[in-house]
């Protein structure tokens, strides 16, 4: 079905639940790797994921369809993702306050490692570990551009960011992490 058949079936009253399967079928998987990647963690993306469907059910009726549907959901996706990791940067902060002593060493190599869908390729890990050390922002338009061979018009949709500044966040990203690679 077409997204735009899905959305006249939601608007379908007796239908709405069964167009929402739908949606979820299509775009579940696509959208969790997108959180996924950003935030490493399984059961983070997972807490993501739900949020965004909740969001989505309770929106999908106020989607006027003068954007595509599925950057619509890419927006709540990354909207959400973003929430996420701010609220996880402030809470880090503030338990480094309230501790007052030096915080815990975090080892995303390990963290990666210990993911399920890393299967022990070095440079698999060493790509992911780069792509970790971009700023939020930098890390969202690389994968966009990279993972989802996403148009940068579409991006900017999605992120509400021209097409100039997507481009450049892109190019400093592979600097960022071509420098990285080549570092040993």
């Amino acid at each position: 079905m077409t997204d735009k058949e899905i959305i006249d079936l939601f608007h379908t009253t007796s239908k709405a639940e069964m167009a929402f399967n739908l949606l979820l079928k299509k775009y579940q998987q696509k959208l969790y790797f997108l959180v996924r990647r950003m935030v490493v963690s399984h059961d983070d993306a997972d807490d993501i994921m739900q949020n965004v469907w909740i969001k989505i059910w309770r929106n999908l009726s106020n989607f006027k369809q003068e954007a595509q549907l599925y950057t619509w959901l890419y927006r709540i996706a990354s909207n959400e993702t973003f929430t996420f990791l701010e609220n996880k940067k402030k809470k880090a902060t503030i338990r480094f306050e309230v501790s007052n002593s030096e915080s815990e060493t975090f080892d995303c190599s390990e963290l990666l490692k210990a993911e399920a869908y890393f299967d022990g390729n070095e440079i698999q890990l060493k790509l992911a570990l780069a792509i970790q050390m971009l700023p939020d922002k930098q890390k969202m338009v690389f994968q966009l551009k990279y993972y989802e061979e996403m148009k940068y018009e579409e991006m900017s949709e999605i992120l509400r960011t021209s097409v100039g500044a997507l481009k450049a966040s892109y190019h400093h990203a592979v600097k960022k992490i071509e420098l990285f690679l080549k570092t040993d």
